[in-house]
């Protein structure tokens, strides 16, 4: 079991725990990766015992990487190499080291950037390696039960089983607008009290990003024209992503504003849905959704105090994201727009099944509020689940006969 060490010693299990040991197993290296802070280091120390560690932030340990990796990748034990974005061509020496001796489990790999999104990886770890993400800390990783929401269990209910499964969840009522300043980072969502302390904690995180990881990633000179557009995304979430006007309210040209956008999500902190469309090419035509990796960060960076329907929208985005990348089965986030304004917040597509939800920050939802959920199962058929209406109420029932209206506390 993976845990998060706490400062008063809790222990804290996350969700890819199970899936990282798994791929141990079968793969000669596992690459884990994320924004930085969300206890990738704490997940590759507490792992196994008798795993060597070597962390690039150790500057004797980044110079010998740079001058002789074949050395530090060397030996008969396993390995795991720790902030290896730090000298992509680290991975050079990986690959030959796991083509001279392919032993499952040699090497645990963590990086605080997507290595397949960086444009200096050059050599692909492609037969070598299993990929995996760690995301912030879900709802149910902060409680302890080291899981996300129900996605699982709902895709493989039957229909008429899903009133029960819901009201059978733990009865742990929240105010989501907290949940949403909390944000998942470990620390400040675990072990700081009160939103003034993780403001203080957020603002060293920022200055921290741009001021270093930044750096390694890409060289950024006008660091106050990038913290502009971080803001000017952080105001936007939810909404279609428009590079031109998103350049034309910060003053930057739109070829830089696709490279900060790329950037951004490169390590993690943003994150694009794209839409839903049964032909999938046309989902890289049609323009993404904006959204942030982490609640906490985007509130802080937006400067506002009372989180937005839009934010409990990314809160439920974050749980599927988590839920996602700690699957085997591969499935996909999307959401779903029709030329009419016809919208719903999020689709899942797992295999051939589709899972529409519709998130609303109301305590009270109406019929109305199932209208476009009803749209899209007309127009998808028998491929369509029931549509989930997530709510910031208290009841769980059946809304129409195809929509269930449930606490957005008891599926996540």
């Amino acid at each position: 079991m993976i845990i998060i060490q706490g400062m008063e010693h809790a222990i804290l299990a996350r969700l890819i725990g199970k899936s990282l040991s798994e791929r141990l197993r079968v793969m000669p290296a596992v690459v884990v990766t994320g924004a930085r802070q969300t206890g990738k280091s704490t997940l590759a120390r507490e792992l196994t015992p008798g795993r060597s560690y070597r962390s690039l932030d150790d500057f004797d340990v980044l110079d010998l990487a740079r001058r002789d990796a074949d050395t530090l990748v060397g030996g008969a034990e396993p390995l795991t190499l720790d902030e290896v974005q730090r000298e992509p061509a680290l991975l050079h020496a990986v690959k030959r080291e796991i083509d001279r001796r392919r032993t499952p489990g040699r090497f645990l790999l963590t990086g605080s950037a997507n290595l397949a999104l960086m444009h200096r990886v050059s050599e692909s770890l492609a037969g070598r390696a299993s990929y995996l993400t760690l995301r912030p800390m879900t709802r149910r990783e902060q409680m302890g039960s080291g899981r996300c929401g129900i996605w699982d269990e709902l895709l493989e209910a039957p229909d008429s089983d899903w009133l029960g499964l819901v009201a059978s969840q733990p009865d742990r009522p929240e105010d989501w607008r907290a949940t949403a300043r909390r944000g998942g980072f470990p620390f400040p969502a675990v072990h700081l009290a009160d939103d003034r302390e993780r403001a203080i904690w957020f603002d060293g995180y920022v200055r921290t990003y741009l001021e270093r990881d930044l750096q390694a990633l890409s060289s950024i000179s006008a660091l106050p024209d990038f913290r502009r557009l971080m803001r000017a995304t952080s105001l936007r979430i939810g909404q279609l992503v428009n590079q031109t006007e998103l350049g034309r309210d910060v003053a930057l040209p739109q070829p830089t504003v696709h490279r900060y956008l790329n950037l951004l999500e490169t390590s993690y902190l943003l994150v694009r849905v794209p839409a839903y469309a049964v032909n999938r090419t046309k989902r890289l035509i049609k323009s993404p959704k904006l959204y942030w990796g982490d609640t906490g960060v985007a509130l802080h960076l937006a400067q506002e105090a009372t989180p937005g329907g839009a934010h409990l929208e990314n809160l439920i985005l974050n749980d599927l994201l988590a839920w996602r990348d700690a699957r085997l089965d591969r499935a996909e986030i999307l959401y779903w727009r029709t030329s009419l304004g016809e919208e719903v917040d999020f689709v899942i597509e797992a295999g051939d099944r589709l899972l529409p939800i519709e998130i609303k920050a109301t305590k009270r939802p109406r019929l109305r509020d199932a209208r476009h959920l009803r749209t899209f199962r007309a127009e998808y058929g028998d491929q369509a689940r029931p549509g989930l209406l997530l709510h910031a109420g208290a009841i769980t029932e059946w809304l129409t006969p195809d929509v269930l209206a449930a606490p957005w506390w008891r599926v996540i």
